[in-house]
This record gives C-alpha cells, sequence and structure tokens, in this order.
C-alpha cells in the first residue's frame, strides 16, 4: 500500500517570523524570561461607524460590502447602547456602525496585508501615531477612507466612508505592544524632539 504524502499545516508568513524570531528579541528586548508574559496579538478588530447616515441603505450595504472583502469576513452590526433624542438615536433600535473581529491566521494574513500593502498607498504617508495606545496595550488607526485596499473596485470606493482597525494584545502594554508591532513591521512615525530632531 502506497504511503500518502504528509501535509503540513499552513501558516500565514508573520505567525512564522512571530514563533521563529519575535518571541526571541522581544523577551531580550523587554527582559521577559517567560514567554507566556510576552505581548502577544489576540485579535483584531475592523469597524466603521454609519453616523449620520444611518438611516441611508445604500450606506450601510457599502460598509458591509468593504469590510466584508478587506477582511474574508461578513461583518454583523452593532446597535445603539444609548438613546440621543438629537441625533434621533434609539438604543438597540438603531445600527450606529458594523464590525468584524479577526483571529488566527485570519488576523496575520489581514495584519501582513495592512503594513505592507495597504499603509504604503495612504497618501502623504508619514507613519503610524505613536500616541494610539490605551491604557491595556491596544492600539487603533483610523483610516478617512477605503480606496486604499487593493481588494476594492474603483466602483466600490465612490461611496466614501472611513474605518478603524484595532490591535488587542494579550500581556499588552505600550512599550511591550508597541515593540510587538514594530517587530511585525508597523511604520510608526518617528518622535520630533524639542530640537526638531528625529
Amino acid at each position: 500500500m502506497a504511503k500518502t504524502a504528509k501535509t503540513t499545516a499552513y501558516a500565514p508568513r508573520l505567525k512564522t517570523i512571530y514563533n521563529n524570531e519575535v518571541i526571541a528579541k522581544l523577551s531580550k528586548e523587554l527582559g521577559v524570561k517567560n514567554v507566556n508574559q510576552l505581548p502577544r496579538l489576540s485579535k483584531i478588530v475592523v469597524s466603521s461607524g454609519t453616523g449620520k447616515k444611518k438611516d441611508d441603505k445604500r450606506f450601510h450595504e457599502a460598509v458591509i460590502n468593504t469590510i466584508t472583502k478587506i477582511t474574508g469576513q461578513k461583518p454583523v452590526d452593532r446597535m445603539a447602547k444609548k438613546s440621543i433624542a438629537t441625533f434621533k438615536v434609539r438604543a438597540k433600535l438603531n445600527v450606529v456602525g458594523v464590525s468584524v473581529t479577526l483571529r488566527n491566521n485570519h488576523m496575520y494574513e489581514f495584519l501582513d496585508r495592512f503594513i505592507n500593502v495597504v499603509l504604503p498607498r495612504v497618501r502623504d504617508f508619514h507613519g503610524v501615531s505613536n500616541t494610539s495606545f490605551d491604557q491595556d496595550g491596544n492600539y487603533s488607526i483610523g483610516l478617512v477612507d477605503q480606496s486604499v485596499f487593493p481588494e476594492l473596485t474603483f466602483e466600490e470606493t465612490q461611496t466614501v466612508h472611513g474605518l478603524q482597525v484595532t490591535f488587542v494584545f494579550k500581556n499588552g502594554s505600550l512599550e511591550g505592544s508597541k515593540a510587538l508591532l514594530s517587530a511585525f513591521g508597523m511604520p510608526f512615525d518617528k518622535i520630533v524632539t524639542k530640537k526638531g530632531k528625529k
């Protein structure tokens, strides 16, 4: 009986880099001996708010199409948590945005495309902000329109809308999360000192 060839499980490029290179690099850089205490990317949330166009079905469909195309997953509607009479928003009744959560291989694949394909297409790009971390080390990047994603056709970018990408970490901190993103190739803007040097 013929032997069947063993198939190797697919692993995204950045996931392989993390396991083979980044863990050792971060352990040394952060002075952490236990690898279980190192910052690790847990999930990526891609979202977009509908704002004043919450009742515009065409706009809502455009946002859903964008996030589905760029992530490979269909987003879910986010309902309003609070009622705001001024904006005619009623809690649990009005859709105020959509979001999708990426984990495991999909997360690493999206991160790779985002860093190496999407960000270089942003007009007048000089690097991402150094200050968009929260107290848990999670990091958010906002984009003003969806045209920087090559997965979208020209027609699919005519209804312009922004979106936000949030990187959520396990064992995150300002220093650790930034070090991990930098190791993946995230192009942080150089901090300008008081003397005007970078």
